[in-house]
């Protein structure tokens, strides 16, 4: 292999095309035309045979994730290093739900959060396992790739810009308002921390996991959805500035202060250990 072509292959650019496109493909052809035939045909009631699907999903993400940079960077996948797996698990959890619950508190008290009954026959385990695998999806893409390569090539500073940048296709869901460009932009930024800090896709994923379950288990849309069931049944009613609106109550102000202060207080503790990188100058 020429010099020159090596220099193409190991670009930053290039890994990342070939990193997304390659799990993304084997994704969607092991969930097609392996994991549904397969398992559509044995069971009968999808509500059962989904949860199942998914499950195959993200471990064919993550092996293949795995096994493609081992060979084509030939080092050890510490982004997807197990040893602190039950700490970032649990409080990558707890965080994205607590967030949502302190926003949920404070409508409460202000009596813009109106309780109405607790069921779990509205909540699907089908949705949730399809609201895990969308964020494995990103994050494993947007952290575990993009950031990963672009703070190594950059620095962290240029790269939280850029994971900024990038949510911006979040844009497209339903019932998005002007206050949603800023709510966007400090998720990109508080979830880029989330790596940054750890290194490790677990912390950011277990946290977006939490934070996609609290929102319908407090009866709130997410992300503009409304058909994602719900376990508390409640009603958001006040300022769409305090509420979120239709888009749910991580587009209350509430929640961005929340997130912001979570991705701040991460940028200087990394900032203090020594974990932001500064960009290389070439000579």
């Amino acid at each position: 292999m020429t010099t020159s072509i090596k220099r193409v292959l190991y670009f930053p650019i290039t890994k990342i095309i070939i990193g997304i496109g390659v799990c993304f493909s084997l994704f969607v052809a092991i969930q097609n035309f392996v994991s549904k035939p397969f398992f559509y045909g044995i069971i009968q009631d999808k509500g059962i045979a989904d949860p199942m699907i998914h499950g195959v999903s993200v471990m064919v993400l993550l092996l293949g994730y795995y096994y493609l940079f081992r060979l084509y960077d030939k080092r050890k996948i510490t982004e997807l290093s197990i040893k602190y797996l039950p700490k970032e698990m649990l409080g990558g959890f707890a965080l994205g739900f607590l967030t949502i619950s302190l926003s949920i508190s404070i409508l409460y008290f202000l009596d813009y959060y109106q309780f109405l009954g607790i069921t779990a026959v509205h909540y699907s385990l089908r949705l949730f396992g399809l609201l895990v695998v969308a964020a494995l999806l990103e994050d494993l893409f947007f952290r575990g790739i993009i950031i990963r390569q672009c703070e190594n090539w950059l620095g962290t500073n240029i790269t939280l810009v850029i994971g900024m940048l990038f949510e911006t296709d979040h844009l497209f869901n339903p019932n998005v308002n002007l206050f949603s460009v800023f709510f966007i932009l400090i998720w990109g930024f508080t979830m880029a921390m989330l790596y940054v800090y750890t290194k490790r896709i677990w912390l950011p994923f277990f946290f977006h996991v939490g934070w996609n379950f609290a929102q319908p288990f407090y009866g709130s849309n997410l992300t503009g959805l409304d058909d994602m069931g719900s376990i508390i049944q409640a009603k958001l009613n006040g300022p769409e500035l305090l509420t979120g609106g239709a888009m749910g109550v991580e587009g209350s102000i509430f929640t961005a202060v929340f997130l912001l202060l979570i991705g701040v207080i991460l940028y200087v503790l990394a900032k203090k250990e020594g974990k932001i990188i500064k960009r290389k100058i070439s000579q």
